[in-house]
C-alpha cells in the first residue's frame, strides 16, 4: 500500500511539472539513409541487387550491421541523446525502421510516419518522432507527377502536436528526383517537386495565418538552384539578417554553410549541399517557436569520415559500386535545434 501510495504522489507531481513546463528545445535532423532495403524480394520493385544472391549480395549480416552503424549516427545527434525528429529517405520498408528503433532506442519513445509510394525502386520517405514529446495527428503523401510519366517518390506530409504546448507543427520529408542523366537535362523533374510541395503549403496558408512548417530531406539540388530558390521560394537566411516580414516567406536553414563551400554530399570531389532545413517564416520571427539561431549543423563525427582516397572527408557509404565498404551512408546528416515557449 505504501509503495502504491509513492507512485501515485511520483505520477501526480511529474504530471504536475510537466504541465508547468514554461519552454522546451528539441532537436529535428535529416539523413538520406542511403539503400536501407530488407533482403527480400518485392516482386513489385526492382531490388533484385539487394538479395543475398543478387550484385551487392546483401545478406542478414550486412543488412543488421548496416543498421548497427546506422543507430550509431542517430544516437551522436543532439549531444548522444538522438534526435527528437528525424526526417529518412532511401527507406525499402517501414518495418526496417521499425527495426532499428526496437533495438537500439529502448531509452526513446520513437514512432514512424511512413507512407510506401510508387517509386521503381522502392525507396521511400519515413519519419521518426518522439512519442513522448509529439502526438501524430495527420500523414499525408504527396505524389509527384513527372512529364514522362516516370513514377518517383512521394513527398511524406506529416501534421504533428507539440505536446503540452498544443502547437500544430507542418513536417514534409522530401527526396526529389536525382540528376541522372545530367544536371540541367532533369531539372524540370525537381521543379516539379517543387511545384508539388508549394500546392501542399499553399493549402496550409489558406486555412492557417501563420503555420509551423518544416521541409526536410534529400533535394537534389542545392539552395541555389531554381527548384529550391525559384519554384519553391526558399530564401537565404543569415541569424544576424534583417527580415523583411513575409507571412508566406520560407527560409534555407543551410544556406549559410552552402556559401561556406560545405556540403553533404561529395560528388567528383566536389560538394554539395543536397540535404537542407528549409523553414516558414513563423519559426524565425519573434514567436512562442523559433530557430535556434546558427544551430544548423552537418553531423559528421569522425567514424563517418572517409579517412584516404579521392573522397577523404566524405561520408563513408555501404558500397562502392558492388565493392562493400561497411559504411554508413554517402550523405552526411543535418540537424537544427528549435525551442518553444508558452504563449
Amino acid at each position: 500500500m505504501k509503495k502504491m501510495t509513492v507512485l501515485i504522489i511520483w505520477i501526480f507531481i511529474s504530471t504536475a511539472l510537466f504541465a508547468q513546463q514554461t519552454h522546451m528545445y528539441f532537436y529535428l535532423a535529416s539523413w538520406n539513409l542511403e539503400n536501407l532495403f530488407d533482403n527480400l524480394d518485392d516482386p513489385d520493385k526492382n531490388d533484385e541487387e539487394w538479395l543475398p544472391e543478387g550484385s551487392k549480395k546483401w545478406d542478414d549480416e550486412k543488412l543488421n550491421y548496416k543498421i548497427k552503424n546506422l543507430s550509431k549516427i542517430i544516437r551522436y545527434m543532439n549531444d548522444l541523446d538522438g534526435p527528437d525528429i528525424l526526417g529518412v529517405v532511401e527507406v525499402e520498408h517501414q518495418h526496417l525502421l521499425d527495426t532499428l528503433l526496437n533495438r537500439h532506442f529502448c531509452d526513446r519513445q520513437y514512432k514512424v510516419a511512413y507512407h510506401e509510394s510508387l517509386d521503381n525502386r522502392g525507396i521511400d520517405c519515413g519519419l521518426i518522432y518522439d512519442s513522448a514529446l509529439f502526438s501524430l495527428k495527420n500523414i499525408t503523401p504527396l505524389e509527384v507527377k513527372l512529364d514522362d510519366g516516370y513514377p518517383t517518390r512521394y513527398i511524406l506530409q506529416v501534421e504533428l502536436e507539440i505536446k503540452n504546448f498544443e502547437e500544430i507543427i507542418y513536417v514534409f520529408v522530401n527526396h526529389w528526383p536525382s540528376r541522372r542523366g545530367g544536371e540541367s537535362e532533369s531539372e524540370s523533374n525537381r521543379i516539379s517537386a517543387a511545384e508539388t510541395l508549394n500546392s501542399a503549403l499553399h493549402k496550409i496558408y489558406n486555412e492557417e495565418k501563420s503555420p509551423n512548417i518544416f521541409i526536410v530531406g534529400d533535394f537534389n539540388d542545392e539552395p541555389d538552384n531554381i527548384s529550391i530558390h525559384d519554384t519553391l521560394g526558399a530564401s537565404e537566411y543569415y541569424c544576424d539578417s534583417l527580415l523583411i516580414s513575409s507571412p508566406k516567406k520560407l527560409y534555407n536553414l543551410a544556406y549559410k554553410k552552402f556559401k561556406d563551400g560545405l556540403g553533404s554530399y561529395m560528388y567528383k570531389s566536389q560538394w554539395n549541399m543536397l540535404d537542407q532545413i528549409i523553414v516558414s517564416e513563423s519559426l524565425i520571427s519573434e514567436n512562442n517557436l523559433n530557430y535556434v539561431c546558427n544551430s544548423f549543423e552537418l553531423v559528421k563525427p569522425e567514424i563517418l569520415l572517409t579517412l584516404t582516397g579521392s573522397y577523404k572527408g566524405a561520408s563513408r557509404p555501404s558500397y562502392a559500386g558492388n565493392r562493400y565498404l561497411g559504411g554508413f551512408s554517402d550523405h552526411f546528416p543535418v540537424g537544427a535545434r528549435f525551442v518553444i515557449k508558452r504563449k
